[in-house]
């Protein structure tokens, strides 16, 4: 199998900055989209920039994050405009390529392998894509442009807001391997934990572990939480394939 082309497009701040877009009036000032008090216990679902330098964090009490940010305003959480949003991103998306996996309404990977005869290089069209949804959506997003979606992810993690981190097959592990744990997909807060009593704290140093040992320590999931190059790629390519194959059926199905 050749290098696939993967992208993961993370829309910066997303609630927050469909509010600034709805309301211009809270542009570059500390907002806080926040839950139903009653139903959600007033938690902070996202912050923009602003508020975000001043310590305000996701799933933050607003009470907590007030006193980070005493400036700070409270706007209540509305998902159908998020929805809505969400929808328009897509359709840029689809303009490039119909392998289209969302995560979340402000997250997705693309597999624009089958595009670059059309649309050019990967760059490129990351490029294109980010500069499309701040002129048509005034959205700013991150992108990772990878071989694989697990480095993808990480990529668009890497660097925030606006911004395009670049992470080849050949360079990977000098942008990757330093990185804390907890970054990778399939490391959740218990596992990192677990991960850290071991003396396991960055994905180099998961890379560097034996997958038996892993094995013993988290059952069969061991294998996935492997870091190494080749059970990641592999892990990586096997998902890629399962969705190809669900998005050629849900066109068959369509037609």
């Amino acid at each position: 199998m050749g290098q696939r082309h993967i992208l993961h497009c993370d829309c910066n701040c997303f609630y927050a900055s469909v509010e600034m877009q709805e309301h211009p009036e809270l542009r570059g000032k500390s907002i806080a989209v926040c839950g139903d008090p009653e139903a959600r216990h007033g938690i902070v679902l996202t912050a923009s920039y602003p508020a975000k330098r001043m310590g305000v964090k996701t799933a933050m009490p607003i009470w907590e994050a007030k006193q980070h940010c005493r400036d700070l305003i409270v706007v209540p959480v509305s998902y159908g405009k998020y929805q809505k949003y969400s929808s328009y991103v897509r359709e840029i998306f689809r303009d490039y390529t119909d392998q289209v996996e969302s995560f979340g309404l402000d997250e997705a990977w693309l597999d624009i392998t089958g595009s670059l005869g059309l649309f050019g290089n990967p760059v490129k069209i990351a490029k294109e894509i980010s500069a499309r949804i701040k002129r048509e959506l005034g959205i700013a997003v991150s992108i990772g442009v990878s071989f694989n979606k697990i480095t993808a992810k990480l990529g668009s993690d890497y660097k925030k807001p606006d911004a395009i981190t670049v992470i080849e097959p050949d360079t990977y592990k000098q942008i990757v391997y330093p990185l804390p744990v907890g970054d990778l997909l399939y490391v959740g807060n218990a596992t990192q934990r677990k991960l850290g009593s071991y003396g396991i704290r960055t994905i180099g140093q998961l890379a560097e572990t034996n997958p038996e040992v892993l094995k013993g320590w988290f059952g069969v999931m061991g294998y996935t939480l492997s870091a190494d190059p080749c059970c990641q790629t592999k892990c990586a390519y096997r998902h890629q394939e399962r969705w190809q194959q669900r998005h050629h059926a849900a066109r068959f199905d369509h037609r």
